[in-house]
């Protein structure tokens, strides 16, 4: 199969590359690529067709791989993997890069769901560090002066707005957005089908027919031409046999003639493929779950006293060291929040923000590893009053803040704690 490398694609990925590589006096060159655009749309597989093409040797890092039990493993990891890249420039004397893939998904914070933990931090500041210095990476209990070969980085995502912002600064991150266009498309989806004789007009045509659709849905369309065949071996076999005719079996592999790959047949799988993906988008089933168990599980606390003390106070939890010790008591009203607390409540909501509510105990609260409260966000004032209400009941003897988050841009607006353990300061 012959693979289509994007020019835009080559240019960007050569010139980083080889820049890192040189001595340019006086300029400071970024050591990290970040390489994102929307789903599907082949940036890894790009990547691995230009370092095949430029002979570059690759060390890869997953981002499933920047989270572990045990705090500090991920960002050692880093570290590891960079001295290795070094050495293999030194012995082998050829070019090799870090590819970090999904660096959004190990290290990014999408919404209130995400926690931030210590991993992520010292993920976020690891690479902060290895871009100022890149010839100086120590890995923890030990140190060697001898100075690193400068090891190129390179990162792929989807949303490098949910990573930490000065990571994703000039001077540290160079940012190359990849949006395939329509030659880029037609282009590498002619290599995809090129083995079954498609021509440029009908390859054409096939963009042109679901041009909304990202690179990986015409691999999959692809795939899924076999599914005829494959259906009609096993029922020639019986279904009870596939296991014994396919796995270790004496005859060989299954051999299977070559499909129909004409363009009218191609555009009416893809069809039944884009039904699917719409009903995905129209059960919307997740949202209606959360809407049910979110009321079957508000159980409002009975009311106290009135001359009741609580430890309501509200502080901004972004600056911990901001406190304040006085209590406020509760006023008799339908809720037993404060008013102020409502308050805080309805001006969220007026501004078009939702709500989610975290909790902490005591020993994370340091780290500032906050977890959600199993609801979700909240659009409506009775429910984020009803939510709020039984997170202070099922987390009495912890922090509870008030977290205020802009939908479109998906980023938080306003953290306010409104209850610290047994009226306690934290130290």
């Amino acid at each position: 199969m012959s693979y289509y490398i994007s020019p835009r694609f080559l240019d960007k990925l050569a010139v980083h590359i080889t820049k890192n590589y040189l001595d340019l006096p006086g300029v400071r060159v970024p050591l990290i690529l970040g390489i994102h655009g929307r789903k599907g749309e082949g940036k890894s597989f790009q990547c691995e067709l230009v370092f095949e093409r430029m002979g570059i040797e690759v060390t890869h890092i997953s981002g499933g791989e920047l989270e572990s039990p045990d705090a500090g493993d991920p960002a050692r990891l880093i570290r590891l993997r960079y001295r290795e890249t070094a050495e293999l420039i030194r012995v082998r004397g050829k070019m090799c890069v870090l590819m970090i893939n999904d660096l959004d998904a190990g290290a990014g914070r999408f919404d209130e769901g995400t926690q931030y933990t210590v991993n992520t931090q010292l993920v976020n500041a690891t690479l902060m560090n290895i871009a100022d210095n890149p010839t100086d990476v120590q890995l923890p209990g030990s140190y060697d002066a001898t100075p690193l070969h400068r090891v190129p980085i390179l990162v792929t995502g989807n949303d490098f707005s949910t990573l930490y912002a000065p990571l994703i600064r000039d001077g540290r991150m160079e940012k190359f957005y990849w949006n395939p266009d329509r030659d880029d498309k037609v282009g590498i989806v002619g290599g995809i089908f090129e083995p079954d004789g498609l021509s440029r007009q009908e390859v054409e045509k096939l963009v042109n027919t679901f041009s909304n659709q990202a690179i990986d849905f015409f691999g999959a369309l692809r795939s899924r031409i076999y599914d005829e065949q494959i259906r009609n071996f096993i029922h020639e076999i019986g279904i009870e046999r596939v296991s014994q005719r396919v796995v270790n079996s004496t005859e060989g592999p299954p051999q299977f003639r070559k499909p129909n790959f004409n363009l009218s047949h191609l555009i009416e799988i893809g069809n039944l493929m884009v039904g699917e993906q719409q009903q995905v988008q129209n059960s919307q089933l997740v949202d209606e779950y959360n809407r049910l168990n979110r009321g079957r599980n508000y159980q409002p606390a009975p009311p106290p006293p009135v001359d009741t003390v609580v430890p309501n106070q509200i502080t901004n939890s972004s600056n911990p060291s901001q406190r304040d010790n006085g209590h406020q008591k509760h006023h008799v009203s339908d809720t037993h929040l404060t008013l102020e607390t409502q308050e805080q409540i309805r001006e969220i909501l007026s501004q078009g923000y939702k709500i989610a509510i975290e909790h902490v105990d005591e020993r994370r609260f340091r780290t500032g590893s906050w977890q959600s409260c199993a609801i979700g966000t909240i659009d409506g004032k009775s429910d984020a009053i009803s939510a709020l209400e039984s997170c202070l009941t099922e987390y009495d003897g912890e922090y509870v803040r008030l977290v205020g988050i802009d939908p479109k841009a998906k980023r938080r607006v306003v953290e306010k704690i409104i209850q610290r353990p047994n009226g306690k300061v934290a130290s």
